[in-house]
């Protein structure tokens, strides 16, 4: 079998894994908020359960690396999914009895399912060619659109069924992150033969000796030399930390304007800008190159929050930067990915790619946990507002990277 072709079957099977793996962890997190205002009657601290999820998904993702480094992409990426499932049913149990911290416990281990969805993106990237490694990297993430914006739809359905059942508002579509996960561990073991890792040559045993921090410590001293992966691992960060801030707190924003079951189709069409233009986005940073297609995206989400803000409460503006946030997010995504990638050696790129995971999910987690706080404080536009300047933060960024690129070219041919 040719490379080509085992690549084709490997980004298949990660687009299978990844339609599971999305729907079931978007689905509970579409409604982790609310449910957290329901237990503590309080916005202040309802964002936690979804910063537990996040910070559950920085701190899984080292050692999953390491687990795929040693024993190749299929054991990393399924045992995630495996301890998301524990953590999903964990939670439906807590939510269930009124046990908001043990709930918060619950969704710290159900972010690990998170931490596999967001490596499988890599794994796709592991065969690839340079010419089109953003366009496999970006239908990976694209084929999230299906469970992505499902998973809000049927979260919507599975509460009405599970209030049918006896379960209280918002502990139904726990379920479906159960189901979810367990399907995308199976499929993950099954298909992924043979580890896309392991045929890269990425594979390194020794890892065994390495913990977590060394791992992370590790990976920063290769990045921290290359001027385009720095780039990479910052604005992949930023862009995800912005995403979760003002994501997080869009349900409640809307539910004080009497629209929380509107939020729900919210955050469907702000998944669908997270996934469902991906493929285009693959192949215009292929073709432009990542570092534009940063600036693009810096310029996109900033869009999206700042019209977010400027909005006030107009539901219809409410949807088009939800929209805009989550395309942003995916372009910045998506080039960051692809431009890490190809920024280290072969030897580097696992331990880099987990140290990005793990920086762009723990500024998440504090995003998540401080919007509750600045929206109960001083109000839901502050977040759109600091969003914004992260955004233009990507953008100037991008630019000076791009034209230190270009300026050994400039003086070459001025001298």
């Amino acid at each position: 079998m040719s490379q080509e072709t085992l690549q084709r079957r490997t980004v298949h099977s990660l687009m299978t894994v990844n339609a599971f793996g999305y729907g079931g962890f978007v689905a509970v997190l579409a409604v982790m908020t609310l449910l957290g205002q329901d237990l503590l009657g309080s916005d202040t601290l309802a964002g936690v359960p979804a910063a537990a999820a996040t910070l559950g998904t920085a701190l899984a993702a080292s050692p999953l690396a390491i687990r795929s480094r040693r024993r190749g992409r299929r054991s990393g990426i399924a045992a995630g999914y495996v301890v998301g499932a524990v953590g999903a049913g964990l939670g439906l149990v807590s939510g269930q009895a009124g046990l908001f911290w043990v709930l918060v416990a619950a969704m710290f281990l159900f972010g690990a399912a998170n931490a596999s969805n967001l490596q499988n993106r890599f794994a796709a990237a592991d065969l690839a060619g340079d010419e089109r490694r953003a366009r496999d990297i970006a239908l990976v993430v694209w084929v999230g659109t299906i469970g992505g914006v499902g998973g809000p739809i049927l979260a919507r359905w599975a509460n009405t069924t599970g209030q049918g059942f006896g379960l209280n508002e918002w502990i139904g579509p726990l379920m479906l992150g159960v189901i979810g996960t367990i399907a995308a561990a199976f499929v993950a073991q099954i298909r992924l033969r043979p580890d896309p890792l392991e045929l890269a040559g990425g594979l390194d045993p020794s890892a065994r000796s390495r913990n977590p921090l060394d791992g992370v410590a590790e990976a920063w001293r290769s990045v921290s030399g290359v001027p385009t992966a720095k780039l990479a691992l910052i604005t992949v960060a930023l862009s995800q930390t912005a995403m979760v801030a003002v994501m997080t707190m869009t349900p409640l924003h809307m539910g004080d304007h009497g629209h929380a079951e509107m939020s729900l189709l919210v955050m469907s069409v702000h998944v669908f800008g997270m996934f469902g233009l991906a493929p285009l986005v693959g192949r215009w940073a292929d073709h432009f190159g990542r570092v534009r297609m940063l600036v693009a995206g810096g310029l996109t989400l900033g869009s999206g929050t700042f019209m977010a803000v400027v909005a006030g409460y107009v539901p219809a503006l409410i949807f088009a930067g939800l929209f805009l946030l989550g395309l942003g997010w995916n372009m910045a995504f998506v080039a960051g990915s692809a431009l890490l990638t190809e920024s280290l050696p072969a030897a580097e790129r696992v331990g880099a790619q987990g140290l990005s995971d793990v920086l762009m999910s723990a500024l998440a987690a504090l995003a998540a946990v401080g919007s509750g706080v600045v929206k109960s404080s001083i109000g839901y536009h502050w977040l759109a507002n600091s969003a914004t300047v992260a955004a233009i933060a990507i953008v100037i960024a991008a630019i000076a990277v791009d034209r230190s690129r270009r300026l050994p070219a400039e003086i070459g041919v001025s001298g």
